[in-house]
């Protein structure tokens, strides 16, 4: 047979390697967990069983006592996480670039656009200031 594998069992040895690599996978996960359980430390301390939120000790002003949290840092995290799909976006742009028709530059040139004018209305709403 020419040009490698028969044809009839491409799909079943493609499946095979897929298999072959969540095996993996796992496998370097479960003893990476393993070896942490086993070769870590183990000393338990009250200071270290204690519960820890956001920087804050929970009986001087944590998240349980009824204090505020500032809404600043969930803008943050929601203002990363949008510019960051952003760039998931752009990979599949780059790495077919050169085998795309020109409308697609535009649309890409679109999308920036869009993000710039996002931006600014971050920029105006004083959003990333911490003061």
């Amino acid at each position: 047979m020419e040009g490698g594998a028969d044809p009839e069992r491409r799909p079943t040895i493609e499946y095979a390697n897929f298999v072959i690599m969540l095996l993996v996978a796992l496998g370097i996960g479960i003893v990476a967990v393993l070896a942490s359980a086993l070769l870590g430390p183990k000393k338990a301390s009250r200071t270290k069983l204690m519960a820890y939120e956001s920087g804050n000790d929970p009986e001087r002003g944590g998240v349980g006592t009824g204090q505020r949290f500032p809404v600043h840092f969930y803008l943050v995290a929601m203002l990363f996480i949008i510019f960051d799909i952003e760039t998931a976006f752009f990979y599949p742009l780059a790495v077919a670039y050169q085998k795309l028709i020109p409308f697609a530059f535009f649309e890409a040139v679109t999308f920036v656009l869009l993000l710039l004018v996002g931006y600014v209305y971050i920029l105006k709403k004083k959003v990333l200031e911490w003061a």
